[in-house]
């Protein structure tokens, strides 16, 4: 066991334990409602906060160890490719903004759902769109658990076992006590940690290489196409490209862990900082790590599993105790990731299913245990999960971003900016999106990408085109908002 590493994770972990206590002290002190405070931090979040904490909760196991170990495999194509989701979130702030927050408040929102139901008027709306979210996201939840865990136990020499526990013990402190806001205020200090991070390592990497001409040298003598745009095997054409930046870019205006952060903000100047902040931060991060993951390729060469690679190449050109601070960084991604995926899938079960249709007036202590006792036990239920998940589990976790994002995108954005859509546009584009999308994937799977574009494209067109055609088609009204 590397005690030079696991020093510095511990006193990270110590410093995500504390703000779930204060943020708890918060939660105590608050007059403006308890559901409100737990699900949306008390619609306080500033400027900075709003931008890392939307900057975590995108930043995941993929931006961190998947992203840069593709890097490592198919070169400065990938790095492009990444880039992509600089504007991510730009764009949720800017296509949701105001409008957003203003009717979230006038319909006295907490989640997501809660702006679909008024909008629409619909209790298939409502129960089609928090079956999606439960079933999608939990499936991505157990996933990244899953990748918290492996982490833990390839830093350390633990059991995965063991590792797995310590992760969601961690994870389960600060939420289940602290709430949205313990969850927004760790992902600004996760943010911060990956920021840093990534910097050191990405020097460290370029001084154990030579200089960035040195590794230039290296990677085309080994393989030209890897300092190209289009892949070490000229496979990224460009039509992929640009559509990838569909699923990571626009698409995100449809993830529901994405669309709650536009509904928190305290003012409109605190959102415009966000939008600033935020498409700085993912810009530097982003490059970071996948230039971090093509330049280690000459240091490390060989590495057959690439999702290793960050891992290996931290502990091979940093001191051991840097290492752990470095590390800290992929760490911080995988729980900033599950820690709003945990409080939205707590949040669906209890405010979008029993407070809407099984127990409207429960009293505010009975909520407040409710969504304590929700929240643990969906922790220790991912948790079992985690420590064999299941088939059917990886199966729905394939299609969890991209089947969401087709689903959400147009009830959302359209329900914001269109008097005319209905009902039966957002149903009818909910099951568009999600059965397209996952039919779709096999397709692809069996006979290459159609049009030659990402799996997502096709899917959110067709959610488009049955959301207008079936709000103009069936009872067409015009909602005033």
């Amino acid at each position: 066991m590397n005690i030079g590493v696991i020093i510095p994770l511990i006193i990270f972990l110590a410093i995500i334990f504390f703000i779930g206590f204060w943020s708890s002290k918060k939660l105590e002190e608050s007059t403006g409602g308890f559901l409100q405070e737990y699900f949306l931090g008390g619609r306080e979040l500033g400027g900075f906060v709003l931008a890392m904490t939307m900057v975590a909760t995108y930043g995941s196991a993929s931006s961190f160890l998947g992203g840069p170990g593709t890097a490592y495999t198919m070169g400065f194509g990938w790095v492009l490719l990444s880039m992509t989701q600089v504007v991510t979130g730009y764009f949720v702030l800017l296509i949701l903004g105001k409008k957003f927050a203003i009717l979230a408040r006038k319909y006295n929102a907490i989640t997501l759902i809660d702006f679909l139901k008024v909008r629409y008027n619909s209790t298939a709306v409502v129960l089609l769109a928090a079956a999606s979210m439960i079933i999608f996201l939990f499936s991505a939840m157990t996933a990244q658990w899953v990748g918290g865990g492996r982490l833990i136990e390839s830093l350390t020499g633990m059991q995965y076992t063991t590792a797995l526990f310590i992760f969601a013990v961690s994870v389960l402190v600060y939420v289940v006590i602290g709430g949205f806001r313990a969850v927004a205020v760790t992902d600004a200090v996760q943010g911060g940690v990956m920021v840093v991070g990534t910097l050191v390592l990405l020097i460290a990497v370029i001084i154990a290489g030579g200089g960035v001409p040195n590794i230039m040298q290296d990677l085309l003598a080994e393989n030209p196409n890897l300092v190209t745009p289009y892949g070490n095997e000229g496979n990224l054409s460009a039509a992929y490209v640009s559509s990838f930046w569909i699923l990571v870019g626009v698409g995100v205006v449809g993830l529901p862990q994405m669309a709650v952060r536009a509904m928190s903000y305290k003012n409109t100047r605190s959102m415009h900082r966000a939008l600033v902040i935020g498409t700085i931060v993912t810009g530097f991060i982003m490059l970071n790590m996948h230039l971090i993951g093509i330049f280690a390729r000459p240091i490390l060469p060989g590495v057959e599993v690439a999702d290793t690679v960050i891992p290996l190449v931290a502990l091979k050109v940093l001191p051991a105790w840097l290492a752990g601070i470095v590390l800290a960084a992929p760490l911080a991604a995988i729980m900033s990731t599950v820690d709003s995926l945990l409080i939205l899938v707590s949040s669906s079960i209890v405010k979008d299913v029993y407070i809407n249709y099984l127990n409207p007036n429960a009293s505010e202590k009975k909520v407040k245990r409710l969504s304590f006792g929700v929240t643990t036990l969906l922790g220790s239920v991912v948790f079992l999960l985690a420590l064999n998940p299941p088939d059917l589990l990886i199966f729905l976790n394939l299609f969890a971003f991209g089947g969401l994002e087709a689903a959400f995108i147009w009830p959302v954005v359209l329900g914001l900016y269109w008097s005319y859509g209905n009902k039966y546009g957002a149903i009818a584009s909910m099951v568009t999106g999600i059965v397209s999308y996952i039919a779709l994937h096999f397709y692809n799977q069996a006979n290459g990408n159609l049009f030659g574009v990402h799996t997502v494209v096709v899917p959110v067109i067709l959610s488009l085109i049955a959301y207008v055609i079936c709000s103009l088609l069936i009872k067409k009204t015009k909602y005033v908002f």
